[in-house]
């Protein structure tokens, strides 16, 4: 018979659109009748059959289409369910768009609305019509451990504040791509200080050194961690990988100070209108109507409850979960793109004689500065390009500087154990002046003539005093010819972090201001790391910080 579609939603292909992330789900599963007297009988016959269009995110596709077929068997052939299985992130980008041909859409969080009108406004494009019809399954956001290693994790409270602290290794799937890894940084952020921005920047600093592909990249990794790791993930994805490794399942430990939860939206698209309307509502009641289904597959229900009976997982409910706000995971996403960003960094160090004097601790400036670059060296992933330069006056003949390790990256163990190398060898190559001016002119003119459009190129430079080369150019000419030899299109901005009581904070505020850059004091040496910090986290709003 004649099949006659009912899904208004139909809109020219999208030429391009970033994919947005990839994301776990689950659904429910049927598990009884409950026909619906709108629809034809097979007694009454129906003329023409309804195509009802579901577009699902891959984890739930299957149970979504097993639903499907028992949904279109009870109407006779009076309607005929296609589902498609697609990654949330690729059906956002599609929404955005206006390219999505559906007639309904489960993604497994509702942060994917906020998101794919987030990136229509970016396009110039306004969303098409989606109605979201509440959620149909929960899961809440919980540590997945390697069984071997779940004694060790759980010898003191499995909690959030252990991730901030770094006493707790994590991995984080990247959530441009995970409604669960962004869900996750929303409860770790819930669980810091609201006083202190640092320490939920400097534990997003450290989750992504090192960014899983995938969570089940990040899963199989657990057996082979040095130390005990947990990956932060949801509780239906650890279900869904114990389902399939039965005979070595993770643990799921859930954080005794409380989290967040996936809540699995049914989201109508386009205009609700007769019949069309009828057929959504029909198939959102099958959704609803089986519980017993929705717990085999490792969903909790719609308030959080429900007993599983799935190995690795907790048979009763974790403790009560906050709400998701999407608007503040879009701004959680944004702060995690600028901490992210891959660099290509010039550091620049000043060996002059003021670094043998004592800081304020009794050890002397350079040993403090060893001890903080060590530190700061650990909070960039092997994705970053690093290269040194050391500076003092005459340094290397009449040049105030000298190029002691080449920009390479970090991931590089040779490369990284070179820079190391040069930090325990500072104490032995101090003398000289502060010969700021002409080195800060040579950094930048070096990362320009090298200048890689796929990085953030910048000049980070490390001093204690002040300019104090008389041979060489003063700060009016060499912030003329920093303007000389800029362009917007390739910045380098200059990052500078006066450490000590001697610094000239006036003119490394004018020369990082030129170039687009910031400076910093570290009043005392040991105060590197956390402006390092603040250096990485105000990358998006430099100048105005």
């Amino acid at each position: 018979m004649a099949k006659k579609p009912v899904r208004p939603l139909v809109v020219s292909a999208v030429a391009a659109v970033a994919v947005i992330g990839v994301v776990s789900t689950g659904a429910f599963l049927w598990a009884g009748g409950h026909l619906n007297p709108l629809f034809a009988s097979a007694e009454d016959g129906c003329g023409e059959s309804e195509t009802l269009v579901v577009v699902a995110d891959i984890s739930v596709a299957p149970v979504v289409k097993d639903l499907a077929e028992v949904f279109d068997a009870s109407r006779d052939g009076c309607v005929e369910t296609e589902v498609r299985a697609q990654e949330a992130a690729d059906t956002a980008a599609l929404v955005a768009g206006g390219g999505l041909d559906a007639d309904i859409w489960i993604p497994d969080s509702s942060v994917w609305l906020d998101r794919a009108a987030a990136t229509a406004q970016s396009l110039g494009r306004n969303a098409p019509p989606m109605k979201s019809k509440g959620s149909i399954a929960t899961s809440p956001i919980v540590f997945a451990a390697a069984a071997s290693q779940t004694e060790q994790i759980a010898s003191e409270p499995v909690t959030w504040a252990r991730v901030l602290g770094g006493s707790l290794q994590a991995l984080l799937p990247d959530p441009e791509a995970s409604a669960a890894s962004l869900a996750g940084l929303l409860a770790l952020k819930s669980k810091s200080s609201p006083d202190d921005p640092r320490q939920f920047a400097g534990a997003m600093i450290a989750l992504g050194k090192t960014i899983p592909a995938s969570t089940g990249a990040a899963f199989s990794s657990l057996s082979s961690s040095s130390e005990p790791t947990v990956v932060i993930s949801s509780e239906r994805l650890v279900a869904e990988y114990n389902l399939k490794n039965a005979g070595e399942p993770l643990s799921a430990a859930y954080p005794v100070d409380g989290s967040v939860a996936l809540d699995y939206p049914y989201i109508a698209l386009g205009e609700l209108k007769g019949t069309r309307a009828k057929l959504i509502g029909a198939f959102e009641g099958t959704l609803r109507h089986n519980p017993k289904a929705f717990r085999s597959a490792g969903f909790r229900a719609l308030d959080g409850t429900g007993e599983l009976t799935i190995a690795g997982l907790s048979a009763t409910p974790p403790t009560p979960a906050a709400g998701l706000d999407g608007a503040a995971q879009v701004e959680i996403l944004r702060q995690w793109g600028v901490l992210t960003l891959r660099s290509r960094i010039l550091t620049v160090i000043d060996v002059s004689g003021s670094m043998e004097e004592p800081a304020d601790n009794g050890l002397r400036r350079i040993d403090v500065f060893q001890q903080a670059a060590v530190g700061a060296m650990q909070k960039f992933s092997g994705e970053v390009e690093m290269g040194v330069w050391l500076f003092s006056t005459q340094r290397n003949g009449d040049l105030d500087y000298e190029d002691v390790v080449p920009i390479g990256p970090l991931a590089d163990a040779d490369h990284t154990q070179q820079i190391a190398g040069v930090i325990a060898s500072l104490p032995e190559r101090l003398g000289g002046a502060t010969g700021l001016y002409d080195t800060t002119l040579a950094a930048v003119q070096r990362v320009r003539d090298t200048y890689d459009p796929d990085k953030i190129n910048s000049v980070l430079i490390i001093t204690d005093g002040r300019n104090e080369d008389e041979n060489g150019i003063d700060l009016d000419t060499l912030l003329a010819e920093l303007a000389k030899i800029a362009d917007e299109k390739q910045p380098v901005p200059v990052i500078m972090i006066g450490f000590g009581p001697d610094t000239d904070m006036d003119a490394m505020n004018r020369i990082a201001k030129s170039t687009g850059g910031a400076a910093y004091s570290a009043f005392h040496p040991e105060d590197l790391g956390i402006v390092l910090v603040d250096a990485l986290s105000q990358r998006s709003c430099r100048p105005n910080c």
